[in-house]
C-alpha cells in the first residue's frame, strides 16, 4: 500500500462482508462507517464500492432491498446472507494468514 487510501487488493470483499456481518446498511452508510472505524484511513469511492456490492450480490453473499432510510428517503440496503457468513470467515483466516506473514517479514532484522 503507497498510500493509506490505497487498499491491498482483495481486501474490500473482506470489509464489506465484516461490515455487513454487524448490520444491514445501505451504500452510503457503509462507506462512511469504513472511514470511520478506520479513523479516516480507509476511504472507498463509489466507483469501487457499487461494483463490489454488486459482485458480492452476485456471489450470493449479500442480498439487497429497498428500504427507506433515517433520512426518510428510499435506498437499497444490503445485509449478508448465510453464504456471506462463510466466505466472511475463510477471507478473515485467510488476511491474519497473510498480515501474519507480512508482519514476520516487516519485523525481520529486529531484536
Amino acid at each position: 500500500m503507497s498510500k493509506p487510501p490505497d487498499l491491498v487488493q482483495g481486501t474490500l470483499d473482506l470489509l464489506l462482508l465484516k461490515l455487513l456481518a454487524l448490520e444491514p446498511m445501505h451504500g452510503w452508510a457503509i462507506s462512511e462507517r469504513l472511514k470511520q472505524v478506520s479513523g479516516d484511513v480507509l476511504q472507498v469511492s463509489d466507483g469501487s464500492l457499487y461494483p463490489a456490492l454488486h459482485k458480492l450480490e452476485q456471489g450470493g453473499w449479500i442480498r439487497a432491498h429497498w428500504r427507506v432510510t433515517e433520512n426518510n428517503r428510499r435506498a437499497k440496503f444490503y445485509e449478508l446472507t448465510s453464504l456471506g457468513r462463510a466466505q466472511l470467515e475463510q477471507e478473515s483466516a485467510n488476511w491474519a494468514r497473510l498480515a501474519g506473514a507480512i508482519s514476520h517479514v516487516v519485523r525481520l532484522g529486529e531484536a
